[in-house]
């Protein structure tokens, strides 16, 4: 593994958030999706 001496856990820290920061967006962009879907879905339905 990389050495990253007395930074090590600012670093990986910083890694940590930005992976759960990525994973949260993700998360959001996939339910809105969904919703958009049902939302077209009931409105083709209804007419």
């Amino acid at each position: 593994m990389i050495e990253l001496g007395k930074y090590a856990a600012t670093v990986l820290w910083s890694y940590g958030v930005s992976v759960a920061l990525l994973a949260a967006l993700i998360w959001q962009t996939v339910a809105a999706n969904a919703r958009a879907r049902r939302e077209l879905e009931r409105q083709e339905r209804n007419g």
